[in-house]
């Protein structure tokens, strides 16, 4: 599995040695290009979605910013404007789970159609329950092609619980064993599952700010996010979770 670290402030990437998760609203406020190594850029879902309770940039306005930003290092995949579907993110739009499934499909589609420079659009399956997962894998169809890097959104609350994380990739799996699973939010602790890790192709977190400022350090200090990064990279993995093979 490859870890991403999240990041405040781009300028950070040029110091850390893993490669880095940033925000397409952190370089909204940029004016110039900045030094980063292998890289992903994230949507802003969670912040555009519950604190607005929708998107304020349009699709064509995204893509302008990958294509600005993919001269920078090595843009491996831009996430498309996806929905989350945890309950307190329904309640703020007031729309399903499927509303959110179809309008994260219909998002990804209307970014297929835009010049994005060639940057690889990661598709996100979102979902609550394993198999709301397969649903909207489903509904996207043969748009996910073989072997595809493909988000699972909503897991990030999870962290405390592995099994619920297991289960959706345990459903997700079963559907199409052959995808490249990113996940989103993925801290430390599941992380310390074998069966977790192993199901991940690659996973971000930027668990790390918080972490620090809870314990009075400066949450915006790359060396927070360096040595968070480290652990993740060093942490031993459990061989069973609940009497489980993991």
């Amino acid at each position: 599995m490859r870890f991403f670290v999240g990041l405040h402030h781009p300028h950070a990437a040029q110091h850390v040695s893993t490669p880095a998760f940033i925000s397409v609203n952190a370089l909204r406020r940029r004016k110039g290009d900045f030094t980063v190594g292998d890289w992903i850029m994230d949507s802003g879902a969670f912040t555009e979605v519950v604190r607005f309770g929708g998107y304020r940039f349009g699709v064509d306005e995204y893509a302008n910013q990958i294509r600005r930003w993919s001269k920078c290092g090595t843009l491996l995949a831009a996430v498309a404007q996806d929905y989350m579907c945890e309950s307190f993110v329904l309640e703020q739009t007031g729309k399903t789970i499927a509303e959110h499934q179809q309008m994260t499909v219909e998002r990804y589609d209307a970014l297929l159609r835009e010049d994005v420079g060639g940057v690889y659009i990661m598709p996100v399956l979102q979902g609550y329950e394993p198999q709301s997962y397969v649903d909207h894998l489903r509904l996207y169809g043969d748009r996910i092609a073989n072997c595809a890097w493909v988000g699972v959104g909503s897991v990030c609350k999870r962290n405390s619980n592995p099994m619920s994380i297991i289960g959706v990739l345990e459903a997700i799996h079963a559907e199409r064993a052959d995808l490249r699973l990113h996940g989103f939010g993925v801290k430390q602790t599941a992380l310390s599952v074998g069966y977790i890790r192993d199901a991940l192709y690659s996973a971000d977190s930027m668990a790390w700010s918080f972490a620090a400022r809870v314990e009075g350090r400066n949450g915006n200090d790359w060396r927070e996010a360096q040595k968070y990064a480290d652990r993740i990279e060093t942490t031993p993995h459990q061989s069973q979770l609940f009497g489980r093979a993991a």
